[in-house]
């Protein structure tokens, strides 16, 4: 049987910001539950997720918002592109804002995501999902595409 090819997927990242915090979750510590192609488990990240197939960036981060926080975002603009990758995985993430929601974080999906908290800008938390911070990092340094080293 032939060895199953490897392909790039796509995922997003959404910052949502208020009073210079932003909303981050701690993943849960089981790889299982964690559900990261990254195998990235107890590590804060953004709310968002996979790309799902026909969908626009925008209905992506929608959907993902409210899947995991219960949140209802308008009008989330993209703000970086990143290509993430380590032995596991390889994703082309999309960065997100949205300004505006509608709504209180919730843990909505306790296996995969076991808390949701606001961090100051200027504090967030270890241990860290690395595709999240690098659109922090963007975000942060006000760039679209920083290149890997």
């Amino acid at each position: 049987m032939a060895e199953e090819k490897k392909r790039v997927g796509a995922g997003l990242g959404v910052i949502l910001e208020k009073d210079g915090k932003i909303l981050l979750g701690m993943r849960h510590p089981d790889p299982v539950k964690a559900d990261s192609a990254f195998r990235s488990a107890g590590e804060w990240c953004l709310p968002g997720g996979k790309l799902d197939f026909g969908e626009t960036l925008e209905e992506g981060a929608i959907r993902e918002v409210k899947e995991e926080t219960g949140i209802d975002i308008k009008d989330p603009v993209v703000i970086s592109m990143h290509n993430c990758k380590n032995e596991h995985a390889h994703f082309l993430t999309a960065g997100m804002v949205a300004k505006e929601w509608v709504g209180e974080a919730q843990v909505m999906e306790p296996d995969e995501i076991i808390e949701w908290k606001w961090f100051p800008l200027t504090d967030l938390p270890y241990p860290r999902y690395f595709p999240s911070f690098m659109v922090i990092d963007n975000y942060l340094q006000n760039k679209f595409y920083i290149k890997n080293q």
